[in-house]
């Protein structure tokens, strides 16, 4: 092996690591060499010298400053010595790098040169040692990550800045900060533009790295909770059903969501209830103020088996002419996995636009979580809408998830200055990932149902997927009278705090409870279409203190039962053997007109309900005939709401369907748009053709 061959392996091998253990080995053996060949040296000389480690030998300097002919040979001679000596050295230690790496022996092709890792691009650049320093910031507690110990240095020898300074500023500044802070002449500037931007935030956590592209792709961690479908019941076992209302609309929007990104959602995601109150609906108000809403019932033949029923329950409740005041608290979640695009940055876009559509005398105060809670905004009013937007601005997500302690301080805050004319509430905006402090459900739903007596409601705003927590939001809701929603866009945003602004925050009516019971004579089966979680005993429907539904200002609800008519083969479940069948034949007491009112009705609605300041309920209550003249608006609205419901079965549990399709649910929607002025119904049909081509999770 020659020099020029050496030369070029060493140089193939600039971007292998070397091993320490090797290296150490090569340089012992060629100081034990140097030392072999120098042990003649007088020891006079030796004393002279002054260490330069293994490369001493480079120095040309000698002992004297005589220039006799002697000592000039004597030079030349060790030169040319110490020279071999180099070179054995060189030799050695490429030997040992050849042990440590067999690949050195094959030189990479030139056209196709080994690229360099970014760990060992990364490495070029460190310098000093590296640490992990926990700061506090406004009771919450950070990391700066990596921070090299020089840098850490000087920040320690800043008396007037601390760490808590730099943790209390966005990570790119930090970083800007730590590297002035290095440089005395500019460490007063910095120092009094850290202290002025601390006083201008008083909440500003470290914005973390956003997860990778695929992470917040993926939908494998959203938690809801499994809920069986309702099941067929036999009239005449069961006559009675008794559920309480729903308005929320959260799973609609998370399966659009899903179903945009080319996936089926998961079953579970999938609530019929909301997916059909996503829309609003034509239906008629009460001709007088006496109640805040009537129901409208209609019957369609069911799409999906022309020998069912589908029994169409519509309510629309009254807008306000005059909306009271508002004291609101947003309890929003800064925590770090809030850091994603779809999550913090739309909460914040979400609540400017709710801010547009408040009174200047309404009031907002904002309460943000992350690894403890702390107050961002006292009350303040409306008016001062640019104060309010600069506290929202100023919010970055970092830190672990205590959500309870949050929810606590909201409470608190709301409690403190509680407005008996005004609506009090507080909502939430998060992913529903609390990982600190109280996470149980149970715990958190006797906590805001405790409070909930105290005049202040909870509405829930979910954002975000991957660690989306559905199952916990909703229970919150439920207990906290409020909506529970799902924010995937500006639009939804849109639609639920500006456009739907009313319904989200004015609650006309409380305590909402259905009871349906179905006549033996002319049903013979039924089913009710989602409202799972909302089922309630027979007898909750009469105790006022079992709470229920609520119902904003304007807001529709819609509910379906799926019927049998007695005896129609199209029934799932048999006569019993033992038990005596129905004596009256419904067609035959039709036609004789004998027993008219019983032959006449499919059941009989009854809904109870609580003014929003009251604790007695009232009833309302109306027949379902059998026969009735629905109006061509009825007729669209039942249609429509059909095809929802049609194809929220289809996504969720689809055995009832028997070969009714995607295609089905198409032509059925589009022939009941009707005006649709926001082009919610437009969205659902471009939904359904995107259902039919969707992966499967």
């Amino acid at each position: 092996m020659n020099e020029d061959e050496l030369k070029q392996r060493l140089a193939a091998q600039a971007n292998t690591p070397i091993d320490p253990t090797a290296k150490r080995a090569a340089i012992a053996a060629a100081l034990n060499e140097f030392k072999r060949v120098h042990a003649d040296q007088a020891s006079e000389e030796k004393n002279q010298k002054k260490s330069q480690g293994i490369f001493h030998w480079l120095r040309l300097t000698s002992r004297s400053h005589h220039d006799d002919r002697s000592r000039d040979m004597k030079f030349a001679q060790q030169k040319w010595l110490l020279g071999s000596v180099a070179t054995g050295c060189v030799a050695v230690f490429a030997v040992m790098l050849s042990l440590h790496n067999p690949d050195l022996t094959t030189p990479p092709p030139v056209d196709k040169p080994p690229a360099r890792t970014p760990a060992a691009a990364g490495s070029n650049h460190s310098s000093g040692k590296e640490v992990v320093e926990e700061v506090t910031v406004t009771g919450m507690r950070e990391s700066l990550h990596a921070v090299p110990e020089m840098e850490r240095h000087a920040l320690q020898e800043s008396d007037a800045i601390s760490a808590q300074d730099i943790g209390a500023l966005p990570s790119h500044e930090a970083a800007r900060n730590l590297q002035r802070f290095a440089s005395p002449a500019a460490s007063s500037e910095a120092k009094r533009e850290v202290l002025m931007k601390r006083e201008a935030s008083s909440f500003m956590p470290r914005k973390p790295d956003l997860e990778p592209p695929h992470q917040l792709e993926t939908a494998d961690r959203d938690h809801f909770d499994t809920v069986a479908t309702n099941p067929i019941k036999v009239t005449r076992e069961e006559p009675v059903s008794t559920f309480s209302i729903d308005v929320d609309t959260a799973s609609y929007s998370f399966v659009r969501r899903q179903l945009n990104r080319g996936q089926l959602p998961q079953k579970a995601a999938v609530r019929l209830e909301e997916m059909v109150n996503y829309f609003p609906y034509d239906y008629p108000l009460p001709s007088a103020a006496t109640a805040p809403f009537k129901p409208t019932i209609t019957v369609i033949p069911a799409p999906w088996n022309q020998a069912k029923r589908l029994v169409h329950i519509g309510i629309k409740a009254l807008p306000l002419a005059h909306p009271p005041k508002a004291n609101l608290v947003f309890l929003l979640d800064v925590s770090g996995s809030m850091g994603s695009p779809d999550k913090l940055p739309l909460v914040k876009q979400s609540m400017e636009l709710l801010l547009s559509g408040l009174q200047p005398t309404d009031t907002v105060s904002i309460v943000v979580y992350a690894g403890a809670a702390g107050t961002v905004l006292e009350p303040t009013p409306v008016a001062e809408q640019q104060k309010i937007l600069a506290a929202l601005d100023r919010l970055n997500a970092g830190g672990s998830t205590a959500g309870a302690q949050g929810i606590e301080l909201a409470y608190q805050l709301a409690e403190a200055n509680y407005q008996k004319d005004a609506v009090n509430r507080i909502i939430l905006a998060t992913d529903g990932d609390f990982n600190v402090g109280i996470a149980d459900p149970e715990q958190l739903k006797g906590y805001v149902e405790r409070k909930r007596a105290n005049g202040i409601e909870l509405s829930i705003l979910g954002f975000g997927s991957g660690n989306y927590n559905d199952a916990l939001m909703q229970q919150l809701a439920q207990n906290g009278n409020g909506v529970a929603a799902y924010i995937d866009t500006l639009s939804e945003a849109q639609k639920v705090l500006v456009e739907q602004a009313s319904g989200t925050l004015f609650t006309v009516a409380k305590d909402v409870k259905i009871q349906v019971e179905f006549n033996p004579a002319t049903v013979a089966e039924y089913r009710l279409l989602g409202y799972e979680t909302r089922a309630l005993k027979r007898e909750d429907f009469n105790n006022d203190a079992v709470d229920a539904g609520e119902i904003g200002a304007g807001h529709t609800v819609t509910a379906i039962y799926e019927i049998t008519p007695a005896g129609s083969k199209a029934a799932l479940v048999d006569n019993q053997r033992y038990t005596a069948a129905p004596t009256t034949d419904a067609a035959a007491t039709i036609a004789t007109g004998t027993d008219t009112d019983k032959a006449s009705e499919y059941g009989f609605l009854k809904i109870r309900y609580k003014q929003p300041g009251g604790s007695e309920s009232q009833l309302i209550s109306a027949p379902i005939p059998v026969a009735m003249d629905a109006t061509q608006t009825q007729l669209r609205e039942a249609q429509f709401g059909a095809a929802v419901a049609g194809f929220a079965q289809w996504l969720k549990d689809p055995r009832y369907l028997g070969n009714w399709s995607l295609d089905d649910a198409l032509k059925l929607a589009q022939a009941n748009k009707g005006d649709d002025p926001y082009g919610y119904r437009t969205e659902f049909v471009q939904l359904v053709r995107k259902a039919k081509i969707a992966k499967p999770m």
